[in-house]
């Protein structure tokens, strides 16, 4: 199952769960159908009953005459007690179906978008609002759906029985229900247009609340004591997002359940009106009372419950339309390609004059930006935060394409390069690295996918051994094999800094030539950091590397130091060139001395 690139209805309700899930969806709306059936069956089987009971008393049938009327009755109790057991059984395989298949098609339309989606904020949240339990929006939907044809089946079927005795009631009910609908639809769009502008407080106050509860904060949050502060700044947004919801929901409510009232009045009166009929014999016992059951039921299905349904299917609508928005964000060929088996040989990288603003921004981040790198050596970009450094590890990693200028691997363009060769060629270690809450060794090997089942534990231990772990994995209950974090029952939580080796060993473990540190030691002290990227220059030798890093103490072991600045490079050359240089590097570098002392 895929998610297409097309237009989203409110047919699609049906058609992707049965797509997902043909014979539980198809179940599920023949029980909701009969639920719908059985209602108009149960008042007249309900009245023959008491007519057959009255009339027995009256003497004026035998007794043998309730035992059909009895059985009926009977059946429709069993039915009823059977299909709601079944309708449970039914519906947890539904579920099952679409998370296994919807759920999954969602996610992997996700993965495969382009990078410029993730980091833009307006998709981002279009992106949140669509992937958040989809298969909750679907399976929701499909029983609304299907519960509303269901309800209307019911409602016209006591409508039915209502015109053949009091034709003008059914008329005046429908005459007051048909606008509710209209304002049930609008009260639908509104309350999801309400939530699509709350998302972004929402999106602030769950991480805020998140801060305030995780186990990861919680030696933080002791020792600087911040509980309060953040829990006002989650109290102001999570207040904002409440009170625009209630706003509307509010309105809506109001208008609505007004017109709502008035037709039970109606219905009142319609009970009043049968009275006459009843006592002139026009209408039996049975009937009347089935009827005025009948009756009140009706209107509570037409002013509330079907209403209601009115207006969860226009915020289900309102899902189709981002659903059908999300389903058109431009995907990259390359999201899911893993790396070609067979490795290029790295030899220069060079830009020529890049230039590079964030989509969506006006701000060059990168202008006019040239420099050469040849294979075997090691590099380091030095600059203060935010002047384009990260920028440039995602245009070599084909992240961004809408640059202007060049940039050539082993001459060639790097937008001619394929997928698969280019991530194959490279190994980078961001700053935001993943913490996979898996083995160990699975931690590690995930650094090379394609031997990632074939990898021997010694080149697992071996990594480990190069980054400095093997006294912390030691320690662990169950050696390499033990599960990090606490999502299993075994599983075990190792440090901060513990983490960043395990995203040092995993570049390790890949073939990739070109390797790209872009400041994932920040949870390390400066001496520890520089110690580390040292041990990662040794290992690393006959490979090509670029540090990247605020911290200076790493960049004396690069064979050239790139300085960037106003998105360029404002000075090159070794460390003691820079330093002879006496410019913005040896200022740096000077104000940065005592953390190495």
């Amino acid at each position: 199952m895929q998610i297409e690139a097309r237009k989203y209805g409110l047919l699609d309700l049906i058609k992707i769960p049965i797509q997902a899930a043909p014979a539980a969806a198809i179940l599920v709306g023949l029980h909701s159908i009969l639920a719908g059936i059985i209602p108009t069956i149960h008042v007249l089987v309900t009245a023959d009953f008491i007519d057959t009971a009255i009339g027995i008393l009256q003497g004026s049938l035998a007794r043998s005459e309730i035992y059909s009327s009895l059985f009926a009755v009977v059946v429709l109790i069993a039915y009823s007690w059977v299909a709601a057991a079944l309708a449970n059984l039914i519906n947890v395989k539904f579920d099952l179906g679409l998370q296994r298949h919807y759920h999954t098609a969602v996610m992997e339309k996700r993965a495969r978008l382009h990078y410029r989606h993730i980091e833009n904020p307006e998709t981002w949240d279009l992106i949140s609002r669509v992937t958040s339990r989809p298969e909750a929006q679907l399976t929701g939907g499909y029983r609304l759906l299907i519960s509303a044809a269901a309800e209307i089946l019911r409602i016209m079927g006591v409508l039915g029985i209502l015109i053949s005795q009091v034709w003008w009631a059914a008329l005046a009910i429908l005459s007051f229900s048909v606008p509710l609908f209209a304002l049930a639809v609008k009260s639908g769009k509104a309350s999801y247009e309400a939530s699509k502008e709350t998302a972004k407080y929402k999106r602030k106050s769950y991480y805020l609340a998140d801060v305030l509860t995780s186990r990861e904060t919680v030696d933080e949050r002791t020792l600087f004591g911040y509980s309060d502060q953040i829990n006002e700044l989650w109290h102001e947004r999570y207040e904002t997002a409440r009170r625009i919801e209630h706003q509307v929901i509010k309105k809506w409510f109001v208008r609505s359940k007004a017109s709502g009232v008035i037709t039970a009045l109606i219905s009142v009166l319609i009970v009043v009106v049968l009275l006459n009929p009843v006592l002139t014999g026009a209408l039996s016992v049975g009937l009347f009372i089935s009827l005025v059951g009948a009756t009140f039921n009706l209107v509570q299905m037409m002013s509330w419950q079907l209403t209601s349904y009115a207006d969860q299917l226009a915020k289900h609508r309102e899902y189709l339309r981002d659903l059908t928005e999300f389903a058109m964000l431009e995907e990259a060929d390359s999201a899911q390609m893993v790396p070609a088996e067979s490795v290029p040989q790295f030899r220069s990288l060079e830009f020529f004059n890049v230039s590079f603003k964030y989509p969506g921004t006006d701000k060059y981040v990168l202008k006019n930006l040239s420099f050469r790198m040849e294979a075997g050596k090691h590099y380091a970009f030095a600059g203060v935060n935010g002047s384009g450094k990260t920028t440039i590890t995602k245009l070599i990693a084909g992240l961004y394409d809408n640059y202007t200028g060049e940039i050539l691997l082993n001459g060639k363009s790097i937008r001619e390069w394929h997928p698969s060769e280019l991530k194959a060629m490279l190994s980078i270690v961001y700053q935001d690295f993943a913490k996979y809450y898996i083995t160990v060794r699975d931690n590690i090997a995930l650094g090379d996918v394609n031997a990632i089942y074939s990898r021997e534990d010694w080149q697992i231990n071996r990594a480990i051994s190069q980054t400095g772990l093997s006294a912390a994995v030691e320690k662990l209950p169950q050696g390499i094999q033990t599960p990090l974090g606490k999502i299993k029952p075994d599983g075990y939580d190792i440090s901060g800094g513990e983490w960043q080796r395990i995203a040092m060993a995993r570049a390790i473990v890949n073939p990739a030539p070109l390797r790209i540190l872009d400041e994932p030691t920040a949870a390390l002290d400066p001496i520890s950091e520089s110690e580390l990227y040292q041990e990662f220059e040794r290992i690393s030798r006959g490979k090509t590397t670029i540090f990247i890093s605020h911290r200076l103490g790493s960049t004396k072991l690069a064979d050239e130091i790139f300085v960037i600045g106003d998105g360029r490079v404002l000075e090159h050359g070794t460390h003691q060139e820079l330093m002879a240089l006496d410019g913005v590097y040896a200022e740096m570098y000077e104000s940065q001395r005592s953390w190495y002392n």
